[in-house]
């Protein structure tokens, strides 16, 4: 079916990501997995590109741009790529927004032109070794002291930890407070106390720097503060549906990525002397994830539409997110079977998008959290 959401100015930017990927990003990608890192050339690269604060208002530096239809299609062909490892997306449509929709000028002033540049990397650190989703089990304490805060904590599992210039953290400043007691704190690098811990070791996204992160008595200055204090929770809750439908665009770029790769697979591989192909079991297999990717994108579009509007919803976000991660995940192994024991093989495509994406339906609330808010919409 032909995609109907994007203008000829949109297609035109998918060529410029396009090149920038083959030019910066393909080259050297084997050698970031090796090193379990990506180069911060790339990432000022990807600035002086344009491709860094899309919708980062132009007197900062960024884009000028808040159609969200430009982010999807930068997401689309950095999975279509397969190269999850340089998280522009992250950078772009999870931190973004809360430093331009929730730094107060002098804060905008100071961060966002770096942040557009490649020259500020970004990260959220959110999770704890003892709290993921559920916000109310969060140990990480700000303390008041007046023209400073002092920060004590840990947290683990963040998305650019070893890279990252500014580290949005969210702490506890209101004791006994629970959800509602937490606040956006942002923490430079070099900042007294801050320290990374290891670059964790995952089965997925080699390249991609995940970290565990320590604070001992950071002094965090007074104008650190991101947004309202003991307002973390709900501005948490405001940009979740983007956060959602990044992940959900990705998933479903990369399930169509893969099904193309699979369907060229058994037209060209041969066995018991024709191709796959010819196989009914085969063709069955190629039309059911066919058909499931074509029913997903019509609803992702809807949904981008959507958003780009400012018109979605969290319980759609979330079916969004859901519906198109699983079904990256289901599409990934089934790709990966029809490839046989080539399928197997990390020199492959298929292989390495089976290990990288299974953490989707993991981070930006699990699937399970997912139906939870679908279901409470639905049933109270």
């Amino acid at each position: 079916m032909q995609r109907e959401i994007y203008t000829e100015d949109h297609e035109a930017f998918r060529q410029t990501v396009r090149t920038f990927l083959a030019r910066e990003v393909t080259p050297h990608y084997a050698r970031w997995e090796r090193e379990g890192i990506v180069s911060r050339d790339a990432w000022r690269a990807a600035g002086r590109q344009g491709l860094l604060g899309l919708a980062v208002p132009e007197r900062h530096g960024g884009g000028g741009e808040p159609d969200f239809r430009y982010s999807a299609v930068l997401t689309e062909e950095f999975a279509r790529a397969g190269v999850p490892g340089l998280a522009v997306g992250l950078h772009n449509d999870i931190i973004g927004p809360y430093l331009f929709t929730l730094g107060t000028p002098e804060q905008k002033r100071r961060w966002l032109p770096g942040f557009c540049s490649g020259e500020l990397i970004t990260a959220i650190a959110m999770t704890e070794p003892g709290a993921g989703s559920d916000l109310q089990g969060i140990r990480t304490t700000a303390e008041d002291r007046g023209d400073h805060w002092v920060l004590n904590g840990s947290k683990t599992f963040v998305s650019n930890g070893i890279l990252a210039d500014l580290v949005v953290v969210v702490a506890a400043t209101a004791p006994g407070g629970g959800a509602r007691g937490l606040s956006l704190l942002v923490v430079e690098r070099g900042m007294e106390g801050f320290e990374r811990g290891r670059n964790l070791d995952k089965i997925g996204q080699k390249a991609q720097d995940t970290a565990e992160l320590f604070f001992h008595d950071v002094r965090v200055p007074r104008e650190n503060l991101l947004g309202e204090l003991n307002g973390a929770f709900a501005h948490l809750m405001t940009h979740l549906a983007q956060e959602r439908m990044a992940i959900a665009v990705a998933a479903i770029a990369t399930a169509e990525h893969l099904l193309e790769l699979t369907t060229r697979h058994v037209k060209e591989r041969e066995a018991f002397g024709r191709p796959l192909a010819r196989l009914q079991h085969v063709r069955f297999e190629i039309a059911e994830m066919a058909t499931e990717c074509a029913v997903t994108r019509s609803f992702l579009d809807r949904c981008i539409t959507e958003h780009t509007a400012g018109q979605l919803d969290a319980v759609h976000a979330s079916m969004a997110k859901w519906w198109a991660t699983e079904l990256q995940k289901r599409t990934a192994d089934r790709c990966l079977q029809l490839h046989g024991g080539y399928g197997y093989m990390a020199e492959y495509p298929v292989a390495r998008a089976y290990t990288d994406g299974r953490v989707q339906t993991i981070y930006g609330g699990t699937t399970e959290i997912m139906k939870e808010i679908i279901g409470r919409s639905l049933l109270g």
